[in-house]
């Protein structure tokens, strides 16, 4: 049967094969991967159950658990972003009516806050000015006044590029008997983060990075209190794709099937995490935080300023504050078009105020911050 729907010949001239420009992404993500990792992207796939891949999946999973400092047996990567890891931890761990404590001090605390309503969690909330982090002491207060069944932070917010402390929390978590689900997207990777030693029961994060791979495979891990929540909830996961107890049997010894997984997404991820590991986690983080700090000392010596107190910045992303008189979105869009280089725009309570500027995975060098410090030279006003 001839198609009834053609192209037609100008539309074909303009079918070209893909060209895309070469960025430097120094936004709060995508970063850019590692040669290694997207030459990995490039090696030919294999059936999802095929021997070859199912041992590639162990590996990631041992080596999720090293980069997150944990021993959890349910440690996997999700067929998705990390907002897709993000809904995982709320649909396996929410029942409808549960109470459910959500720290929002940004945007993504926010999101926490509209996920766990969609699958009917009484949602309870405290706050903080975008940029600032919250103390110990509020923490337990919130504890004791709303006793809830989950308590849900940012550690590393991407709206604001702050912090949050997690010494102590666990333990006030046990006095009150609430799993502790910790969103790790900014971190992971490029930040300490020892969830076994913090009592983290919940986390999540993503691909593309600390961890410096393409989006679209993304970590998640439970503690074997939170699977125990799970085996004895009442109702089903409202999510089947995201349901743990399904997909626990695909990455688990009885490799059920359940979907097809993204082949050549998981060699990235392999990779990268090979990387890592190669590196050394603790050389991760101390590069990390060093070239962060050459960023801001850099920043300070052309006039501009952080949004957030040094104390809780983040090494993997810094706002910036746009100063007086400035279009900040014209300077982004400057610094795109005319030097091939990506920062973001603040979100939220930021939007407008402060520049997003990322040093994540593969992109956390000296040449990275020496390259967009000679472009800001460039762009900005006198």
């Amino acid at each position: 049967m001839t198609p009834t729907i053609s192209i037609n010949d100008s539309q074909r001239l303009q079918l070209s094969p893909l060209e895309i420009p070469s960025r430097l992404l120094l936004g709060p993500g995508p970063s850019n991967a590692h040669p290694t990792v997207l030459q990995a992207m490039n090696t030919s796939p294999v059936g999802h159950l095929d021997p070859a891949f199912l041992a590639l999946m162990d590996e990631i999973q041992s080596l999720l658990r090293y980069v997150w400092q944990t021993e959890n047996p349910l440690t996997i990567a999700v067929s998705g972003t990390g907002t897709a890891a993000m809904e995982a931890t709320i649909a396996n761990s929410v029942e409808p009516g549960d109470v459910v404590l959500i720290g929002v001090a940004g945007y993504f605390g926010n999101r926490l806050v509209d996920m766990a309503g969609r699958y009917g969690a009484d949602v309870r909330t405290i706050t903080k000015p975008w940029g600032q982090v919250f103390s110990l002491e509020e923490l337990k207060t919130a504890l004791e006044t709303h006793r809830p069944a989950i308590l849900a932070l940012v550690h590393a917010e991407t709206s604001t590029g702050a912090r949050q402390p997690l010494e102590g929390v666990a333990d006030l978590c046990r006095e009150f008997g609430t799993l502790l689900l910790l969103d790790t997207v900014t971190s992971l990777g490029g930040v300490p983060i020892f969830l076994d030693a913090w009592g983290v029961d919940l986390a999540y994060s993503c691909s593309q990075k600390g961890l410096g791979c393409p989006p679209g495979a993304s970590p998640f891990t439970m503690s074997p209190r939170a699977a125990e929540k799970l085996q004895k909830r009442r109702t089903k996961v409202a999510n089947w794709y995201l349901d743990m107890s399904l997909l626990s049997k695909y990455w688990g010894s009885d490799r059920v099937y359940h979907h097809t997984a993204p082949i050549n997404l998981y060699y990235a991820l392999r990779e990268a995490l090979r990387l890592v590991a190669e590196e050394g986690l603790a050389n991760c983080w101390q590069r990390h935080q060093k070239n962060v700090e050459y960023l801001w000392e850099s920043l300070e010596d052309i006039g501009l300023s952080m949004h957030v107190e040094r104390e809780y910045r983040l090494p993997t992303l810094t706002t910036v504050r746009i100063p007086d008189g400035v279009d900040g979105k014209a300077i982004a869009r400057q610094l795109l078009n005319e030097h091939n280089i990506e920062i973001g725009g603040g979100l939220g309570e930021l939007a407008g105020k402060v520049w997003r500027v990322g040093l994540m995975g593969f992109n956390s060098r000296k040449e990275s911050v020496d390259q967009l410090i000679a472009a800001l030279r460039q762009v900005l006003p006198q």
